[in-house]
């Protein structure tokens, strides 16, 4: 079999979590098997779709760094759908529906779905008409799902769905079942979310002549903290927001190919070759995968760790705002050691570049309000004003305060001048100041206490 994929999302929103991770599964069993990825974009329904949002999912892409062999629009092929449907209905396994909204809930029990009134009622076109698909009253339909095992639908329990609506525009069930026939899909790996939509494509499929199905994988649910499926309205799921807050793409394409998948012998950090090499679809897990923004920095601070200076600092200047170039290129070392993500730049390394942060009233308390810290300040004040000014110098008198008086000096010391309780080493960067300027943070902060 020559393996044939798709990756079809509907250009009403921003490429989520969930759909990248789709995306991917789908991407990698065909770089693994040698096949072909396609991109197919459901934007039949013109009312919701967005053009932009069509370039701004295939950016995403290209940011995970997948990439396609075919590509596809739904709206190009519009006209066939409804000449499918059309067919159905001169068949017999179609019929036109006018019954509206407020009709059906008065016949029928809430949630019991449409009672088929209008299966032998010889509906003619015209406004506010709808297809409908007549459903097998007997038997079953059901696959054999790589991730699920064996799923099987009573066909007398699924409801006449419709396939055009009253506007004219086709269903995805139908774009997707003829798509997935023409593009000679051999497997289907989408969200589990999508499990209650196999039936109604499988019986299309079948109406349109097919004697076979692809083979089907439906991943399983990605949840957040609370267990719940993971929402825009609540979550971050934008992967565009992911990549304009400084993630690496290599690092977010390793995390979210851990959700419900990996490597036998649990080495999740790898390169994307050997990711290709070990992937199969027959390994998913089924169970809720849990989207963990910690694990995900963790993947991507390893992922910056890896990369050497320069290309460090080409990718993560443009987050560090107007810092004059050598001194970004001095602090870089320490900021890549230390960063998640590449906004956490600004933070680092403000009070080198600007003047310092206002201290967190509780940091500076638990810091400022030990014994001696007076004495440590004068001194260090004291001792400064005629230093060289090393870092070397800087280091040697401010732990040299510290021994003398048998307390901790560095840490009152870098509250003064970083603001901050932690953060970048403290004498090289300070000894890019200029020694007035610390001179007046040291003795601002000696004069709150």
């Amino acid at each position: 079999m020559t393996v044939r994929v798709r990756f079809s999302p509907a250009p009403t929103g921003y490429l989520h979590v969930g759909g990248a991770r789709a995306a991917l599964f789908n991407w990698l069993y065909a770089r693994n098997r040698g096949g072909t990825f396609i991109l197919r974009i459901e934007d039949t329904d013109a009312d919701r779709s967005r053009p932009e949002l069509i370039e701004a999912i295939r950016e995403s892409l290209q940011w995970l760094g997948v990439d396609w062999d075919e590509e596809y629009r739904q709206s190009d092929r519009f006209d066939r759908y409804v000449e499918v449907v059309e067919g159905f209905v001169d068949a017999g396994l179609a019929y036109r529906c006018d019954c509206s909204q407020d009709g059906v809930k008065a016949r029928v029990a809430e949630g019991a779905g449409y009672d088929g009134h209008c299966r032998d009622r010889n509906v003619q076109p015209g406004e506010g008409v709808v297809v409908r698909f007549r459903t097998p009253e007997t038997g079953v339909t059901g696959w054999d799902d790589l991730v699920r095992g064996r799923v099987e639908f009573d066909n007398a329990l699924i409801e006449d769905f419709v396939l055009i609506r009253s506007s004219g525009v086709p269903m995805f069930h139908v774009a997707n079942a003829y798509d997935d026939l023409d593009m000679r899909v051999t497997h289907v790996v989408r969200g589990e979310d999508l499990v209650n939509t196999t039936p109604r494509v499988l019986l299309l499929r079948q109406a349109m002549g097919a004697d076979d199905q692809p083979i089907y994988a439906h991943l399983p649910l990605i949840v957040n903290e609370q267990r719940k499926k993971l929402s825009k309205r609540r979550d971050d799921v934008s992967v565009g927001d992911y990549a304009t807050r400084g993630y690496l793409p290599e690092a977010m394409r390793n995390y979210l190919l851990t959700l419900g998948w990996g490597p036998k012998d649990d080495v999740e950090i790898r390169p994307i070759e050997e990711l290709i090499e070990l992937f199969d679809l027959a390994d998913i897990n089924k169970a809720p995968a849990f989207f963990d923004i910690k694990k995900l920095d963790h993947f991507n601070g390893e992922y910056i760790r890896m990369l050497d200076l320069e290309t460090f600092i080409e990718q993560s200047r443009p987050f560090a705002g107007d810092v004059d170039p050598a001194l970004y290129a001095l602090l870089a070392p320490w900021v890549q050691e230390r960063i998640k993500h590449y906004d956490e730049v600004p933070q680092l390394i403000e009070w080198v570049v600007g003047p310092p942060p206002e201290p967190i009233e509780k940091d500076w308390r638990k810091v400022m309000t030990k014994d001696r810290v007076r004495d440590v300040l004068d001194l260090v004040i004291e001792r400064l004003e005629p230093a060289e000014w090393t870092a070397e110098s800087l280091a040697a008198i401010v732990l040299g305060v510290g021994d003398e008086l048998e307390v901790k000096s560095q840490l009152p010391v870098r509250m003064a001048v970083t603001g901050r309780r932690s953060g970048l080493p403290l004498f090289e960067p300070m000894a890019e100041l200029d020694r007035s300027e610390v001179m007046r943070r040291l003795k601002e902060a000696r004069g709150r206490l």
